[in-house]
């Protein structure tokens, strides 16, 4: 593992490669068994609300039954998460041609709100745990398989995958500064980027 600013980042974060690949997965992080949607940050409850009437006309009427049913999201403060369909797909997902897309995001997409989605979405498959301070790590998932071996293929890393999402959550600065890292843990480059008590291994 090594630091980056706030966060605790697993070295496995810099060191693999990934590219999602819809076509063959079907968007299957949106569609997996387990009873709990995509985990959401506090404030996250009130972009839902205010995107929820935007994004009805793109949902199935078995989602919009859940919705009304159950709400658009479970849990407390500090532990929210979207609601589910059958403890399966999150309710906001929409599908087109037998593949799960986003509805918030396709909304995001068509310039009809100002929110993309959830962070946790748009961090896939990277999550973050909190004990004290922030943990990254790679969540590695059967479903995702296409996703790897597209980045392998492709020769993109997981990271630079993720450029958005990350400088979403951090900044710019922080994505930089975690980029430089990345690279310099991939070529073995010992003095590319020099560790400070902001960067360093643990």
């Amino acid at each position: 593992m090594f630091i980056i600013g706030e966060a605790v980042v697993d070295t496995e974060v810099a060191r693999a490669s990934f590219c999602c690949h819809l076509e063959q997965c079907k968007g299957a992080c949106c569609t997996r068994e387990g009873g709990r949607g995509a985990p959401l940050e506090d404030d996250e409850v009130l972009e839902l609300e205010k995107a929820y009437p935007i994004v009805k006309r793109y949902l199935d009427e078995k989602n919009i039954r859940v919705i009304e049913r159950e709400g658009l999201y479970e849990g407390f403060p500090g532990s929210y998460a979207t609601t589910c369909v059958e403890r399966r797909e999150c309710v906001f997902v929409c599908f087109e041609d037998g593949i799960a897309h986003c509805s918030l995001e396709k909304a995001y997409l068509n310039g009809e709100t100002d929110w993309r989605k959830p962070l946790s979405c748009h961090l896939f498959p990277l999550r973050i745990r909190s004990a004290g301070r922030e943990f990254l790590h790679y969540e590695v998932i059967p479903e995702c398989a296409a996703g790897r071996r597209r980045g392998t293929a492709e020769k993109v890393k997981l990271y630079e995958f993720l450029r958005e999402p990350l400088i979403r959550k951090y900044g710019k600065a922080w994505y930089e500064k975690f980029r430089q890292y990345c690279e310099r843990l991939n070529t073995g480059a010992t003095a590319v980027v020099p560790p400070d008590e902001r960067t360093r291994r643990c």
